[in-house]
């Protein structure tokens, strides 16, 4: 297995720590004007999201982690995994809810999402940035409830609940920021 030194360290490398999948998220050389230089490195657990920090003495190695971020299409829940394909092999990867987490509230059946893949095993799925879906249910808006910016709650067809501005109504296609959960815009089809 490949390893690699402190002086490679860079953000966004993939590393193994205590037998799980890391991504270096900082890395600071220090050199102390007494004794070995070192770096100080915070780090994500793949696998639980944790953020750690860690020094390591310079010239110190530590083994590459098996990781691969790739495109996979969304297909499917059976209740208990969700269920995504390469769409040029089509291997398909089943991935439970402590892997999928809060993505599932973003995940349409054939939206493309990023997998991240440990030993051929998701571990981390990320959806796109943004995605478009249908208001399946949300009170009407009445004109003229408010001078500016009232929101009102929306169920989409995820079964999400997200608040959008008082115009929009059922069956409306709408996009959202999965990474913060807000309203964006109107589609037009």
């Amino acid at each position: 297995m490949a390893s690699y030194s402190t002086s490679e360290f860079k953000s966004g490398l993939k590393l193994m720590i205590d037998n799980d999948p890391c991504a270096i998220i900082e890395n600071e050389f220090v050199k102390p004007g007494k004794g070995q230089a070192f770096n100080r490195v915070k780090f994500r657990n793949l696998k639980t999201g944790r953020v750690i920090e860690r020094t390591f003495k310079s010239g110190e190695s530590v083994e590459a982690a098996d990781v691969v971020e790739v495109s996979l299409q969304y297909l499917y829940n059976d209740g208990t995994e969700w269920h995504f394909m390469d769409q040029e092999s089509f291997e398909q990867y089943p991935a439970g809810k402590d892997v999928v987490g809060d993505a599932a509230s973003w995940l349409k059946e054939q939206d493309s999402c990023t997998v991240t893949l440990w030993n051929g095993t998701p571990i981390l799925v990320v959806p796109a940035n943004f995605v478009n879906l249908t208001v399946s249910n949300t009170d009407p808006g009445l004109r003229g409830d408010t001078a500016s910016g009232a929101t009102k709650p929306a169920t989409v067809e995820t079964g999400a609940t997200i608040k959008v501005p008082l115009f929009v109504e059922e069956g409306e296609l709408i996009k959202i920021d999965t990474r913060t959960g807000e309203y964006v815009s109107r589609v037009k089809e």
